[in-house]
């Protein structure tokens, strides 16, 4: 596999969550999967020298993980990312090429505001509309190999934090949501089995998305936007697997991980057990 490190957040080099994917590496992660038998290669994902505004910063890095990631693909690799912002997945789907690809999304945010309803202006709490056509279209045209993912294509998990108008987009679209409390109620394979069977009927592959501060608090505090009422590791483990078990996992994701709130290494620990289920996962189709 080829472990794309992408250490941006807010286009800031190592800074807050961009400090994540530096801070997984430097402890091992990659060691970890390793003896676990995955062959992974580090592929550090940088932008230029030179001045670059939130939105464009991003822009230049969806370009350059789109490359990488098309190029893991290419080789016959895995690609899994290590990433500071949710809307890096703009690049990997782009590098995915033109082939239609399911989005299963793991986060305690809806990323479905849109210029117009975000209270913060923050780029990140945008990255499922613009990934859907639902917002920064110019800016998603100007991405070479990227196509809109359709709504119904779309499962977004464990999302409890949401403005009240991302909350009424989402409500309004065609994308599934599962609150953690039904993923609680009707466990995993009783509150998701039905909407992935339905997508993988119509799409056979898809692309996994872990914002790790799906996880709850208690689980491990991920970052300043860590709320409670989270998943816990096993119910990340066992989507994973869910998803694994319906769908090629053609690129996985994990994001916004900031080691200045994971003073225990909670967040640490999670991460890697989370990337060794992923890669286990991304196997089960073949195998089966």
């Amino acid at each position: 596999m080829s472990v794309l490190q992408v250490p941006y957040d807010s286009g800031h080099f190592g800074r807050r969550m961009g400090r994540g994917p530096l801070h997984l590496a430097e402890r091992g992660l990659l060691d970890g999967l390793a003896q676990e038998g995955h062959e992974a290669e580090l592929v550090p994902v940088r932008l230029p020298e030179g001045f670059f505004a939130e939105v464009g910063a991003a822009a230049e890095i969806h370009r350059r993980v789109a490359e990488a990631a098309a190029a893991a693909r290419a080789q016959g690799r895995f690609p899994l990312v290590l990433t500071g912002n949710c809307n890096t997945a703009l690049g990997i789907v782009a590098g995915l090429g033109p082939e239609p690809t399911a989005v299963v999304w793991l986060d305690a945010h809806g990323d479905f505001n849109t210029p117009d309803t975000s209270l913060s202006g923050f780029f990140d709490g945008m990255a499922v509309s613009a990934l859907t056509g639902g917002a920064w279209r110019g800016v998603t045209g100007t991405l070479p190999g990227f196509h809109p993912v359709a709504e119904r294509n779309v499962v977004l998990i464990g999302v409890r934090d949401l403005d009240p108008e991302e909350r009424r987009r989402l409500e309004a679209s065609e994308a599934v949501w599962v609150h953690p409390d039904v993923l609680r109620e009707k466990g995993v394979e009783g509150a998701l089995g039905g909407p992935l069977d339905e997508i993988s009927w119509r799409e056979p592959r898809a692309y996994l998305h872990v914002d790790l501060d799906v996880l709850d608090p208690e689980e491990a505090k991920i970052n300043v936007f860590s709320v409670p009422g989270g998943l816990t590791v096993d119910e990340v483990i066992q989507t994973a697997g869910a998803v694994g078990r319906r769908f090629e996992i053609a690129a996985a994701t994990l994001s916004a991980y900031d080691p200045d709130h994971d003073s225990e290494d909670r967040g640490l620990r999670a991460a890697e057990r989370i990337a060794k289920a992923i890669l286990a996962a991304a196997r089960l189709v073949t195998a089966l």
